[in-house]
Order: C-alpha cells, then sequence, then structure tokens
C-alpha cells in the first residue's frame, strides 16, 4: 500500500513526459519479432487471469519487494522495454520507477489491455 502511494506521488510530483506505445504499434510489434522485446506487466493476479497477452512477464505493483531488488539482473536497462496495465496508470508509475532505476529505453502501453482488447484483440475478455 505504502509503495503504491509512494509511486504515485512521485509519478505526480516529477510528472515526466514518459515514452508510449499504442497498442497498434504494439500489435505490430509483437507480430514481426517480440524477442527484441522485454514485456512486463504490472497488474495482479486475479486480473492476469481474466486477460493476458502472450508473452509478458508479470511483475504485480503489490509484490514489488519481492522482484524489485533483481530487476536489473533479470532485465536488459538498455533493451526496449514496453509496460502494461489495466488503463495505463499503474505502468506509467512503473516506466517511471525503471527509468529512475537506470533503464533507458521504455514505454509506456497507452490504454493498457482494456485498449488491447477493444482495438486489437476482441477474445481478450474486458473487465
Amino acid at each position: 500500500m505504502y509503495l503504491h502511494l509512494f509511486i504515485l506521488s512521485t509519478f505526480m510530483t516529477q510528472s515526466p513526459s514518459l515514452p508510449v506505445i499504442s497498442v497498434e504499434e504494439l500489435a505490430k510489434r509483437l507480430a514481426q519479432d517480440p524477442t527484441e522485446l522485454q514485456l512486463i506487466d504490472v497488474r495482479e493476479p486475479e486480473e492476469v487471469a481474466i486477460a493476458y497477452i502472450e508473452g509478458f512477464e508479470v511483475l504485480s505493483l503489490s509484490q514489488f519487494e519481492q522482484w524489485s531488488s533483481d530487476i536489473a539482473q533479470r532485465f536488459d536497462p538498455h533493451q526496449e522495454t514496453l509496460v502494461l496495465c489495466h488503463h495505463g496508470m499503474r505502468s506509467a508509475q512503473m516506466c517511471l520507477w525503471l527509468l529512475n532505476n537506470g533503464f533507458t529505453n521504455v514505454k509506456n502501453i497507452s490504454g493498457g489491455i482494456a485498449a488491447y482488447a477493444a482495438k486489437i484483440d476482441p477474445n481478450i475478455p474486458q473487465y
């Protein structure tokens, strides 16, 4: 809980211009060569159980303490990293945290999985 408030307050006070990627561009990139991308989903396990895009690694914000200390070993800080959530707010928070921790090529997926389901893949359930 406190982590969420810290990340949110940091995001709102610094309010940097975060790079974004549209769901249309994401779909193109996934169809081409997704191995060039690092894909992170920050939603909670119960959300992922409802709707999921193949290839994303789930790093729920509520489990921050479990994955935060070794993220630079699990992911290349210089490889393109795309971050997903439900609508784009939590993923924006994660993008900011990644940028503040040495990641250099991070993009927020605009509209999150809700936009992806509405515009790209209607087989993904909306919630």
